[in-house]
């Protein structure tokens, strides 16, 4: 009786479970849900709960910066509409240098977190501790600096659905969660992307400084300048990362 080897059977079958070709279908499929999705019916209803957690990514990572420099984070407000902002006290004479780094931080940081959920979601026993991480940020965050009734209510509700899909004992659906939450991140700037390249913009009813106004205010170079960098950085981090967790054989790692 012959044998088959596994590099044949992977060519007969290039969709086999845990061929690269299945982990780039669950990404496309991620993304498609993410880009396409608010176009279905009660789609935006849906992918709601989510564009409320991707403004907490970027909220939370200006807080955070915020904390690193040692200033003062002290509420985090998020809107119906998905806007919000992170409040902090700086020094007046606060470095230049640090009011850069924390406004960066914001648009920076859904990438970030895209890109570790896209890494974890690469290797299997990272995908439970993932979820609950996540679950658990979003609680302490809650309950420590949120401070909006659409926060209070919605990211608590993220935190249960991925505790439940952490608890369901089904990996597929925990790696997909992974995969779709990294994406969700990445893409989240394309939401922003108007914001992004704009000095200014009104949130909360009140006409503020963006984010790269606010690294312009303070390092001079023109805002679109800071936007093309922040999105090329977001680029080659995404890109990275998405290589990394598909590995050479297309199997997940341990």
């Amino acid at each position: 009786m012959s044998r088959t080897s596994t590099s044949e059977r992977d060519v007969r079958n290039p969709i086999a479970p845990g061929s690269q070709a299945e982990q780039v279908g669950r990404l496309m499929l991620a993304g498609a849900l993410v880009l396409f999705l608010p176009l279905l019916p009660f789609g935006t209803f849906l992918l709601y709960p989510f564009v409320i957690l991707t403004t907490w990514f970027h909220e939370m990572a200006h807080g955070l910066a915020a904390l690193l420099v040692g200033w003062d984070f002290q509420r985090l407000v998020i809107f119906p509409d998905g806007s919000g902002f992170a409040e902090s006290l700086s020094p007046i004479d606060a470095s230049p240098f640090k009011r850069a780094f924390v406004a960066a931080a914001g648009p920076l940081g859904p990438t970030l977190v895209g890109s570790l959920l896209i890494l974890a979601s690469g290797r299997r026993r990272s995908w439970r501790p993932a979820l609950y991480a996540l679950a658990v940020a979003l609680i302490l965050s809650t309950l420590i600096w949120v401070r909006s009734p659409v926060g209070v209510v919605v990211l608590p509700l993220v935190a249960l659905i991925l505790i439940a899909i952490a608890r369901s004992n089904r990996p597929d659906l925990e790696r997909f969660a992974l995969q779709f939450l990294g994406i969700l991140a990445a893409l989240s700037m394309l939401r922003d992307w108007n914001y992004l390249f704009t000095e200014s913009a009104v949130i909360g009813g009140q006409r503020v400084l963006s984010d790269t106004g606010a690294i312009e205010a303070a390092l001079i170079l023109p805002h679109w300048i800071w936007a093309g960098l922040i999105t090329a950085l977001s680029a080659i981090a995404i890109g990275a990362s998405l290589k990394r967790a598909l590995n050479r054989d297309g199997r997940t790692r341990r």
